[in-house]
């Protein structure tokens, strides 16, 4: 890497800018001469050679579009002189040796956690109150209301405090010093904890649960068993009106199906047979309280690191992401592969044009087979409906050098590392192999984040090169910068800064290391997520079906 440009993979015919570059710049590389015909910005990237039409575009050594039009060397490109493109992709072709990184470091390391009596270990010690269907989500909310600042859990809302101190001087007439104020020296007060070893209590709502297709109920409640099941979970209080499809016979069987030997209290109401909404919250606010108190027993205690599940995200992503941010936490996630943990690697979409390369990396047939069937499965499914993985890249995307869902998806995939794939799973389908685990979900990152905890992620590593403040109620979700500016700009929003590896600072093995420690830091209780300090508790089902 040099200061200016880089060369991914020795079969690129492309180079990224990793600063600002003018027009008529000349650019020397390889005993080359690049003579820039246009201004490059950083992240994006020009042509090392000159291109023909339909000529093909490699990126992190695969095919990530083609030219639509003739494109001069030191041309750079855009949208409009470039289109997706990528390899056709079958079966497994061939065996991967894999070389595991030194982990002698970490061997005989530890993090404290919640010992759960199926045998996982959590990283923290939530209560889940969540209801089977959207009609409970207004009892929800009440109940939410009525726990969260007695118990003390509530954080301080600053900007209630602003407002009120705003009302104040505007009744008082001080009109003039309600711009003089500043949210940052408002006093709040908090009233203090009764249970110290349970961290939050979770209240989440969605839109499902009926007047959808029943494979949608039925997904649902697999994934809330899977919510259920994360060792970050004491227990659960769960809300049914009665009629809707998804029923609790639902839930009690795909429960089973995760672990049929379930310890944690599950208290479930149903408003239909309890009467009046006032004695259905009654009843659930007593007896959820009574099993708070039960909740809050368990206290942190050494495990291995190989108790670890950590889901690997990317949302808001640059032309940074691929380069120091993904490959950085895909050496984390190697490191933890080695140690025994698990790792979850999911949006789909975000994985085309990359298929072939994941497919010989699965160590049997049928995890082959079966991501075959998933990929072309979803492909189908988008195409149905106008769609495809090409229209995948957002705006922000585009505008900082992600310009084909194939360039974006050879870097994402980076997240996944080296290491060989044990296992393949569907839709809230629960995570048991020790290794990499690809899970299907769509590239949306609340649907992806919301999937992986009900996987069983009880950390998640998020990149990011634009920002974005996802979270998850259960999981903590650590942010990973891509660059030095985002990491400074946004600073109440990102963990980790893999930016030193764009400056040249750090190595990826390095910044990989870094992560690690850092997670075994938030996995002990140590450090706070700053999602979680946000209170970002952001919980979306994935509705594969139509609404009828």
């Amino acid at each position: 890497m040099t200061h200016k440009i880089l060369k991914i993979h020795p079969k690129d015919n492309v180079l990224v800018a990793l600063k600002d570059l003018e027009k008529g710049e000349v650019i020397h590389f390889e005993g080359k001469e690049i003579i820039l015909t246009h201004a490059v910005k950083a992240k994006h990237k020009f042509a090392e050679e000159s291109l023909a039409t339909e000529e093909e575009i490699f990126m992190y050594g695969i095919i990530c579009g083609k030219a639509m039009s003739p494109i001069a060397k030191g041309e750079v490109l855009t949208t409009e002189n470039v289109a997706h493109k990528t390899s056709a992709f079958t079966g497994k072709r061939e065996s991967k040796t894999w070389h595991a990184p030194d982990i002698s470091k970490w061997n005989k390391r530890n993090f404290m956690g919640y010992h759960r009596e199926d045998g996982q270990v959590g990283t923290a010690n939530y209560w889940l109150v969540i209801p089977l269907v959207f009609c409970e989500n207004r009892n929800i909310e009440i109940m939410k209301d009525a726990f969260i600042e007695e118990l003390g859990f509530a954080k301080p809302n600053k900007y209630k405090a602003f407002v009120k101190q705003m009302r104040e001087l505007y009744a008082q007439g001080n009109k003039q010093k309600i711009a003089a104020l500043n949210v940052e020296t408002i006093d709040q007060d908090q009233k203090n904890r009764i249970f110290k070893n349970i961290d939050g209590i979770k209240f989440l709502t969605h839109q499902g649960g009926c007047g959808g297709i029943r494979q949608d109920s039925e997904m649902l409640c697999a994934l809330i068993a899977g919510y259920i099941n994360n060792p970050n979970v004491a227990g659960a209080t769960i809300l049914s009106l009665g009629c809707q499809n998804a029923q609790p016979a639902i839930l009690e069987e795909k429960l089973k199906k995760i672990n049929p030997e379930l310890k944690k209290p599950v208290l479930l109401f149903e408003q239909q047979k309890e009467g009046t909404e006032e004695r259905l919250l009654t009843n659930a606010i007593q007896k959820t309280f009574l099993a708070l108190t039960e909740a809050d027993q368990i206290s942190r205690k050494p495990a291995p690191l190989s108790k670890l599940t950590v889901g690997l995200e990317c949302g808001g992503s640059d032309g940074f992401s691929g380069i120091s941010a993904n490959p950085a936490v895909g050496h984390a996630s190697d490191l933890l592969v080695a140690l025994g943990g698990k790792t979850i690697l999911s949006e789909f979409p975000e994985l085309c044009g990359v298929e072939q390369e994941l497919i010989n990396r699965c160590t049997t047939d049928e995890s082959a087979e079966k991501f075959v069937s998933l990929m072309r499965a979803y492909a189908a499914s988008a195409e149905a409906v106008g769609s495809g993985f090409d229209m995948n890249p957002s705006p922000g995307n585009i505008k900082d050098g992600l310009i084909t869902d194939a360039m974006k998806s050879a870097g994402a995939a980076k997240k996944g590392g080296t290491s060989p794939i044990e296992d393949v799973l569907d839709y809230a389908e629960y995570v048991t192999k020790p290794g990499l685990n690809l899970l299907c979900t769509p590239g949306n990152d609340v649907e992806s984040t919301t999937a992986m905890a009900g996987s069983g992620a009880n950390v998640i590593l998020f990149t990011t090169g634009l920002g974005t403040p996802t979270g998850n109620p259960v999981t903590p979700v650590l942010k990973v910068s891509s660059n030095h500016s985002l990491a400074e700009r946004m600073s109440d929003i990102i963990d980790i800064n893999t930016g030193g590896v764009i400056s040249g600072d750090k190595t990826i093995e390095q910044m990989g290391e870094e992560i690690l420690e850092h997670i075994i830091e938030v996995a002990s209780g140590n450090l706070k997520a700053k999602a979680m300090e946000l209170n970002q508790d952001d919980f979306i089902p994935w509705k594969r079906g139509v609404s009828l």
